[in-house]
């Protein structure tokens, strides 16, 4: 016997679609307006130290139960909001809520005033200057230190050009270490004509940055207005997409004396090889000593494994830790994953070498 479909059912689907249709039209015409807008790095913090573009956060909280504090170090290349998305989806947010007292470092937006930088600026001056202010505020003797992809490669450089830094451990996420491992990013990091990709301002553009993580996956922003249709019905899915496109769009020019150091670091495979050179001084990633946590995405496609996976080796500590989580660059940080694999685990590493405050 035949089956016959029902009529109702089928009436029911229309219908949602069409109201889904109607909420679509509503929420498109509020994105193109300019109506709909998805406010971003919420949680409450306070500027506490800063020279330059550079500012040093203090985030609020009346929680604060583990020491010592946490400072947070971001990449150069974009905004540090990713870390703060949107309430229910922000690493900050889950940081404090474990307890911990947490700073971050924002490089700001650099302009022809900061043109000549180079890591030395960062590493042996921003860094050591935010740590003493952390640990003036809080009355610690040392601080917890994590840095976020480009951030990592900071944090790992200062740790070992600075071993008299209190720092009680670090942890680091999507670092690179092997920079030919890179895939497109070490041909666009390379590349022989950087004067010419300079702007006037001595800067490497913002949209050249753009363009570069944009050719890392170049049907990425496709797939994802295709997504944005079929779930424009959503007003949660629509004010999602908006912080995370906001973001991956919102980058910042980049000083051209990082982009010539750097250059030279991914010609000489640097860390791989043991030839970094800061100050004059020879660094070595072997001079760190203390409690190491690398956490890196199986599907990473910024940093992928192959350059990653190399870092825990080469750093001397005995208290070391690699943990592989299936998510991208971006995924480690933000979404599902972060709130139940990520965050959890480094949060797990950092009480093991925290105390309860009383």
């Amino acid at each position: 016997m035949v089956s016959l479909p029902n009529p109702l059912g089928t009436i029911d689907r229309v219908r949602r679609e069409i109201d889904r249709n109607a909420l679509r039209a509503r929420n498109g015409i509020r994105m193109a307006t300019g109506i709909q807008r998805t406010d971003v790095g919420l949680s409450p913090k306070d500027v506490v130290w800063e020279s330059g573009r550079c500012q040093l956060w203090h985030y609020r909280s009346d929680q604060v139960s583990l020491g010592p504090p946490l400072l947070i170090i971001y990449s150069l290349f974009n905004r540090s909001y990713i870390l703060d998305l949107r309430p229910g989806n922000s690493v900050i947010e889950h940081l404090l809520s474990a307890g911990f007292d947490v700073y971050m470092i924002d490089w700001g937006v650099p302009d022809e005033r900061d043109a000549a930088n180079q890591l030395e600026d960062y590493v042996d001056y921003f860094m050591p200057a935010a740590i003493r202010r952390v640990c003036e505020l809080s009355g610690a003797s040392e601080i917890n230190l994590f840095g976020y992809c480009f951030g990592g490669v900071l944090s790992v450089l200062h740790t070992a050009h600075h071993p008299e830094t209190p720092l009680r451990s670090l942890t680091v996420l999507t670092t690179p270490c092997d920079l030919r491992e890179m895939g497109p990013m070490t041909e666009i990091m390379s590349r022989s004509d950087l004067e010419d990709v300079l702007g006037p301002d001595g800067m490497v553009p913002a949209s050249v940055i753009l363009q570069g993580f944009r050719t890392l996956a170049p049907m990425g922003e496709v797939t994802g207005r295709l997504d944005l249709w079929e779930k424009m019905w959503s007003d949660d899915y629509v004010t999602a997409y908006q912080a995370m496109t906001g973001w991956a769009t919102d980058q910042v020019p980049l000083p051209g004396g990082v982009a010539r150091q750097f250059k030279r670091m991914v010609d000489e495979n640097a860390f791989v090889n043991d030839r970094i050179v800061l100050g004059g001084d020879r660094v070595r990633l072997a001079d760190i000593q203390l409690p190491f946590l690398h956490v890196l995405g199986l599907r990473d496609h910024i940093v992928p494994v192959a350059s990653a996976a190399p870092l825990v080796g080469l750093v001397g500590s005995e208290d070391k830790e690699e943990m592989r989580l299936d998510a991208g660059h971006v995924g480690l940080m933000v979404g599902r994953t972060a709130a139940k694999n990520t965050v959890p685990k480094i949060i797990e590493f950092l009480k093991k070498r925290s105390e309860a405050l009383t």
